[in-house]
């Protein structure tokens, strides 16, 4: 087999990891979800699937950023509808909800795994969303009496909150909750 064969190989199993890694955190929980478990559904010991990734956190750093792709798709043309469609799956998931609160606290740790990919990520976030907002008041369907970057940081910091109370208490609405905080920005006129 030529190297690239067998790179193509590792990509494809890597991949295979992430998406049984995202089934499993989605259905167990962070606390719940193993390696031995993750491993045993995709046929490898758990020295072989930490052959693809040097640790759990990076595993479960690197799921995710795959979740985040598979959102990406939740973002299709308007980024504000997809942060509510994005916040309600949210609700289905509460696994990757408790991963995502858990790595983010412990990211706060300049020398931990994921440390570089939620600083990324907030920086991703509060860029498009400025952008978001900016276009809309633009268009008229939010007011233009609020600062987009200040709001952007807002949304996401509700947003977090909100994944927390709602792992606390199921009952909470997320995307109610969030849904009633852009309807606030709404211009009157929209």
């Amino acid at each position: 087999m030529t190297s690239r064969g067998a790179y193509a190989k590792g990509i494809a199993k890597r991949d295979e990891i992430l998406s049984v890694a995202l089934d499993v955190v989605a259905t167990h929980g962070y606390r719940r979800a193993s390696v031995r478990e993750i491993a045993d559904a995709v046929g490898l010991s758990q020295a072989g699937l930490l052959h693809y990734f040097d640790s759990k956190d990076e595993l479960f750093t690197a799921v995710l950023r795959k979740r985040d792709e598979v959102d990406a798709a939740l973002i299709v043309d308007d980024p504000l509808a997809g942060l509510l469609r994005i916040v309600s799956h949210n609700a289905e998931v509460p696994g990757l909800v408790q991963l995502y609160a858990q790595l983010s606290v412990a990211a706060a740790d300049p020398s931990h795994r994921a440390h570089e990919f939620f600083t990324e990520r907030y920086k991703r976030l509060r860029t498009s969303l400025t952008a978001a907002l900016s276009a809309a008041q633009l268009d008229g369907s939010l007011r233009s009496n609020f600062d987009p970057a200040s709001t952007a940081t807002s949304l996401i910091a509700a947003t977090d909150g909100l994944q927390t109370q709602f792992l606390l208490d199921p009952s909470v609405d997320m995307a109610g909750e969030l849904r009633t905080l852009l309807d606030d920005l709404r211009s009157p006129d929209a």
